[in-house]
Order: C-alpha cells, then sequence, then structure tokens
C-alpha cells in the first residue's frame, strides 16, 4: 500500500464523516492491516474515483449492504455517510423500501431500522416521504 493511496483514501472518508478515521482505531489492535486496506483501496482507489458522485457512491452502497444482509453496524455508518453527501432521509428511506423489491422484506426491514436508529440519533424523525404517484 501506498502512502499517497492511503492519504487519498483518508482525505476521501473524512470528507464524507469527519469522524472517518474511527476505522483505523477500531481495528488498531486487532487488524490494522484490514484498516489499511479499507482506507488505501476501498476509499483511496475505488470511492474516490471520478465517475459518480458521492451521493451516488451512498445510494449503491445502501443497496449492496442491503442485499447483503447482516451489516446493520456499517449500514448505520452508511446512514450518516449519506446523510452527510446530500442525500434527504425520505431518499434513503425511498431506497430502502426500493430494496425490498429485489432483497426481500426481511433485509429491507433491517435496512430501515439501522436508518430509523440513525435518524433517530440526529434528529430526523419522523421522516416525512412524498406520497407515490397515482396511475
Amino acid at each position: 500500500m501506498t502512502d499517497e493511496r492511503f492519504e487519498r483514501g483518508l482525505q476521501t472518508l473524512t470528507g464524507i464523516d469527519s469522524d472517518g478515521g474511527r476505522v483505523l482505531d477500531s481495528l488498531a489492535d486487532v487488524s490494522p492491516a484490514l484498516a489499511e486496506a479499507v482506507v488505501s483501496w476501498g476509499y483511496g482507489d475505488v470511492y474516490a474515483r471520478p465517475g459518480l458522485p458521492p451521493r451516488d457512491r451512498q445510494l449503491v452502497t445502501l443497496g449492496m449492504l442491503t442485499a447483503l444482509g447482516g451489516c446493520e453496524p456499517q449500514l448505520e455508518w452508511h446512514v450518516n455517510a449519506s446523510l452527510n453527501v446530500g442525500l434527504t432521509p425520505a431518499e434513503i428511506v425511498e431506497a430502502l423500501l426500493h430494496s425490498a423489491v429485489y432483497c426481500g422484506f426481511p433485509k429491507a426491514l433491517n435496512a430501515t431500522f439501522a436508518a430509523k436508529k440513525v435518524f433517530g440519533e440526529r434528529g430526523l424523525l419522523p421522516v416525512t416521504a412524498d406520497a407515490p404517484a397515482s396511475s
């Protein structure tokens, strides 16, 4: 891993969440190599690419973590990150609702409850969304 990749990744990560470096702290005593890979590769090489703006990358990430299931701690972090890059609570809820069609209700429910926890912590409840368009 190069220092340039790591520095770019850390800059990208902290641009999304000012406390983004906590991944380094949380893994320092068990797997600093994993923390470095997350920062260098995940954020330095992939997330920093110019092909998608951060809000779109976060929508993709929310969908992927929902589809995987069992990723609620990471979902909470990415819901916070999604809010930080300009997604609204209503857009996040809509994305998670949309995921139910492809991932099933249990995974969409778990993801929505993770989002609800974050919204509650940030004083963003209740979430109001536009009614679906009538046909």
